[in-house]
């Protein structure tokens, strides 16, 4: 998977370096601290960190089990701003658009309904451990500590260009706290 990034961000000039973190890495406040600092030298020398689940030396119990809820955890811990989360979908739907024709996208979602976070939404990919469920508890994490999260196509960019690059949110959702929206 690396060398498939490095392949790409080469293409730009961008210096790429992997950091693998754990579940535990966030339980303790020297370790996440010394994550931070990390990835604070990494982005000041213009080298775009990569995090991953170490998946590798976890333990079960040490386990995010999907980059959703790990990205959340590593925003809000380097104080990110808002989390960009690329998917194979457009945002966030008031039902399954794969399933009915007439689903209609949230532009922007401010409280999520419990059930939502409870579903049991299977990923389309039998590989994966994500789903529009661990997206969407990234999204409720990230609106209880006063953060946005912007979920969009990660194959079709544009929508992620017009919003990041433009300011124009023509497609996707933007969760944020009602308190934050109202600032």
């Amino acid at each position: 998977l690396m060398t498939s990034y490095k392949k790409k961000f080469d293409i730009y000039n961008i210096d790429t370096a992997q950091i693998l973190l754990t579940e535990d890495d966030f339980d303790s406040r020297k370790r996440t601290k010394m994550f931070q600092e990390i990835i604070d030298a990494h982005l000041s020398n213009d080298i775009l960190p990569i995090v991953n689940e170490n998946d590798i030396t976890s333990t079960p119990e040490q386990l995010f089990g999907d980059n959703d809820q790990l990205s959340a955890s590593v925003a809000h811990a380097i104080n990110a701003e808002l989390l960009v989360i690329l998917s194979d979908i457009d945002g966030y739907y008031d039902k399954n658009p794969q399933d009915h024709e007439d689903a209609k996208i949230y532009k922007v979602v401010t409280e999520l309904p419990k059930e939502a976070l409870n579903d049991s939404g299977t990923p389309n990919d039998p590989f994966a451990t994500g789903g529009i469920v661990t997206k969407l508890k990234a999204a409720e994490f990230m609106m209880k500590n006063k953060r946005k999260m912007f979920l969009t196509n990660g194959f079709d960019l544009s929508s992620a260009e017009s919003f990041l690059l433009e300011g124009k949110h023509t497609l996707g959702t933007i969760f944020e706290s009602k308190t934050a929206k109202e600032k």
